[in-house]
């Protein structure tokens, strides 16, 4: 699997939305749409056209994306005229790109990130592209595709789920079971502990603090549910309000189980330790699976949803970042871009996609999923299953706030981690710098 999407996750998180210096039109970008666009288009069509800004400058997204849009040109006859940006710039600059000349459709992600630009007037509202598409896709991959005004905005590709991976050898040797529940899985890594593994295996060092939001939404999810979580996010609720407390202190329980020494080691480090039998456990994204280059490795791998707390909350939340495709406000052929939105939110597209790009899941319910390896079978069937699907904390909140506060908050408790109070105070002390309300 090729395509990192976390790999180059904390150059994409910067400031991508949350300075207020990136609403300066950038020259790179602003005229990108005439300067450096490569060419991907078919035969026939009579002249019809519709441009396409992407972000996937590596070689396994860039060559997923030309064939996403060659069979486009196949179904329809309309010419996809690409502009392939470098992924990094792209992000930290695209406010710059929506206000300047973008193309029609343009890559990026759901929840916050999308509903950011709509409230800003620079992405068109693609309701009747979702009354064509809409039977293909669950409830909670709907709700992530709407603005704050209660308009689509986007139409999600493939998304990825987090949970807690671990080897079937090394439970199958143990005896060990998932843990549905907390005190299950509080038992287990205690059980692991004694047999001699690390019970969690993490690394949070190296720019990686991130990976600690996979384990804060859960509990928070799990705890206080989704409606309070995304408050949380949204910068509605203070990240002083007691019920964070128990989020704290459930996380609290844990420490004693993470690997040492995981503040000094990447995520890769904290996968390959799992992979090498050293840890039982990690709560992370499939997005693991870039690490395998063995396929006995990757067949002998599972995971498990993170447990449930609070029986009112169940495991109904899943964290599972989508990215997928808007339609800019300044599009020059909404009308054609509209029919390639629509085109893109059948499982035809996502198949065509997958078949270069593995390293996600379909977002459609629809998606053909015969040619998928089994930690993509159970990934599509989690998300399937799930009321609620969150994006993960940098995409669900303001990425600068979240990188620049939230992150090394808790990266510093893990250190030496107490009941948290402090630490929420002083992430709540800097809260108003990134949200007026």
């Amino acid at each position: 699997m090729s395509r990192g999407p976390i790999t180059d996750r904390r150059t994409l998180l910067r400031g991508a939305i949350g300075g207020a210096g990136l609403l300066l039109a950038s020259p790179a970008l602003a005229a990108c749409g005439k300067s450096s666009a490569s060419a991907s288009t078919g035969s026939g069509g009579g002249g019809s056209q519709v441009t396409f800004g992407s972000d996937g400058s590596d070689p396994t997204p860039r060559k997923a994306y030309g064939a996403l849009t060659s069979a486009y040109t196949a179904a329809s006859g309309m010419q996809v005229r690409t502009n392939t940006l470098d992924h990094n710039t792209f992000a930290q600059q695209i406010t710059a790109y929506l206000q300047g000349t973008p193309e029609d459709v343009v890559t990026w992600f759901a929840g916050y990130r999308m509903q950011f630009f709509a409230q800003k007037n620079l992405l068109h509202p693609i309701d009747d592209v979702w009354s064509q598409i809409g039977g293909g896709f669950s409830d909670a991959a709907k709700k992530l595709s709407l603005g704050l005004d209660g308009k689509a905005y986007f139409v999600p590709l493939y998304n990825y789920p987090w949970g807690v991976f671990y080897r079937k050898s090394v439970f199958a040797a143990k005896g060990y079971q998932p843990a549905a529940d907390w005190d299950s899985f509080v038992a287990l890594c205690g059980q692991m502990k004694k047999d001699g593994l690390s019970p969690l295996a993490a690394g949070f060092g190296g720019g990686d603090s991130w990976t600690n939001l996979g384990t804060f939404d859960y509990l928070n999810l799990r705890i206080n549910g989704y409606d309070f979580h995304m408050q949380l996010m949204g910068g509605k609720v203070a990240w002083s309000d007691p019920r964070l407390n128990a989020v704290m202190d459930h996380w609290r329980q844990l420490s004693p189980y993470l690997e040492a020494g995981a503040s000094g080691r990447k995520w890769q480090d904290a996968a390959q330790s799992v992979f090498d039998k050293k840890s039982g456990m990690t709560v992370t994204g499939l997005f693991m699976g870039q690490a395998i280059t063995d396929e006995t490795l990757r067949d002998d791998m599972d995971f498990f949803a993170f447990p449930a707390i609070d029986p009112t909350h169940g495991q109904d939340a899943v964290e599972a970042p989508t990215d997928g495709f808007v339609l800019s406000a300044k599009a020059k052929h909404v009308d054609a871009g509209k029919k390639m939105l629509e085109w893109i939110g059948t499982s035809a597209a996502e198949t065509v996609y997958a078949n270069v790009d593995p390293s996600n899941v379909g977002a459609s319910t629809k998606a053909d999923t015969s040619k998928y390896n089994a930690l993509q079978q159970k990934s599509a069937q989690m998300i399937a299953s799930a009321k609620y699907i969150t994006q993960f904390g940098d995409r669900d909140s303001d990425p600068g706030f979240i990188s620049a506060v939230v992150e090394p908050g808790f990266a510093q408790w893990l250190a030496s981690p107490d009941d948290g109070t402090s630490t929420l105070k002083k992430i709540e002390s800097q809260r108003s710098q990134y949200f007026t309300s």
